[in-house]
């Protein structure tokens, strides 16, 4: 849903939207704090809590505006760059790391992965990025563990302009700490070393710190990040 509030001289717009996790997330576009305050003071009435927004942590004055609005702090996630390069993946018993030829076995995976989730963190704690799954997997888009009982982790690469993203790095809860993650994510590096892309982005929640230490020891910088706000 959106709002609109225009003058002469200033024009904002407020929009409403429901992500897939089920989360109602909002978003004001203007330049302008007064503008900010009327869409908000328009908008928060009519709508059912809790709500939520996302805020580059560079940008404070926005993060104010929330903040006058009654939003706090929920979650913060941290964006890296990392670099790609050539390496040797590290042997990992019993384990294969490589494309996916097996579309079933990679759908029973994500299902796997999805219900572990669902009963751990939950999907407030993860990236919407990787919600929902799509009718029809890019089996082009994956690199996957392989095991003697079938794939136990996969990494997936989102379709960005420019540079890869790493959209998503799981690996099933009884086959973490073995490292099929740093495996994964040294042969997708070395893999898209080998085709001329020099670096891939990456998004991690600062609460997350295996991941944190996963993607830094790859050699990532951290370039900046985003917080997620709430109102209850």
């Amino acid at each position: 849903m959106d709002y609109l509030h225009q003058r002469p001289d200033v024009a904002g717009r407020g929009e409403a939207f429901r992500r897939p996790d089920g989360r109602l997330f909002l978003s004001i576009d203007t330049w302008d704090q007064a503008d900010f305050a009327l869409l908000a003071a328009d908008m928060l009435p009519k709508l059912p809590r809790p709500l939520y927004t996302v805020v580059d942590e560079a940008d404070t004055e926005l993060r104010s505006c929330w903040e006058s609005a009654g939003f706090t702090p929920r979650r913060r996630e941290w964006e890296y760059v990392v670099p790609t390069a050539p390496g040797t993946v590290p042997d990992v018993p019993g384990v294969t790391i490589g494309p996916p030829s097996d579309e079933p076995a990679l759908r029973s995976l994500d299902d796997a992965i999805r219900a572990e989730v669902s009963a751990t963190v939950g999907w407030p704690e993860m990236p919407a990025e990787i919600l929902p799954r799509p009718d029809v997997l890019d089996l082009t888009k994956y690199t996957v563990a392989a095991a003697e009982d079938g794939y136990v982790g996969l990494l997936r690469l989102a379709a960005v302009p420019r540079q890869p993203r790493i959209g998503l790095l799981a690996v099933r809860a009884n086959r973490q700490r073995a490292g099929i993650g740093r495996a994964l994510l040294t042969h997708v590096l070395d893999v898209l070393h080998r085709k001329g892309v020099q670096a891939a982005t990456a998004e991690v929640s600062e609460a997350n710190p295996a991941a944190v230490a996963l993607v830094e020891g790859a050699g990532a910088r951290r370039v900046g990040g985003n917080v997620e706000l709430v109102l209850r």
